[in-house]
């Protein structure tokens, strides 16, 4: 099972910067993680600049609330990263607008087989 934690809220860049924060500050650090970041990167980061391919995967999907469009691109995503799954997962949001209906989603079958959902990181914008 791989722990999952949906990331929420603030600005992308603040997104990424806590999920580098929390995968670097992580006791088993050097395990595969995946992440899947909502919407097209802003320019630099924190992810991506630091990579370790062998260590981090970083998926981009396409912006846009995941449970209005169906679930098919988040579907599609895990479907694909889940043949060979990480030792842990960070999904990114947006917006906590459908937050519920995203961890009923993924605590359904066919991922409560492989998912198991830790407590959500709610982010606050600063500005």
């Amino acid at each position: 099972m791989t722990p999952t934690t949906l990331v929420v809220g603030a600005s992308p860049a603040a997104r990424e910067a806590a999920i580098a924060i929390a995968i670097a500050a992580a006791i088993d650090s050097h395990l595969p993680t995946a992440v899947i970041l909502e919407g097209i990167a802003s320019g630099s980061s924190a992810l991506e600049s630091s990579a370790n391919p062998d260590t981090l995967r970083v998926i981009r999907i396409a912006p846009g609330c995941m449970c209005c469009i169906g679930n098919l691109t988040l579907r599609v995503t895990l479907n694909r990263l889940l043949r060979k799954p990480p030792s842990r997962l960070f999904i990114a949001l947006s917006t906590s607008t459908h937050l519920a209906q995203i961890r009923s989603f993924l605590s359904a079958e066919p991922y409560d087989a492989f998912l198991t959902l830790t407590a959500d990181m709610m982010l606050i914008d600063t500005i």
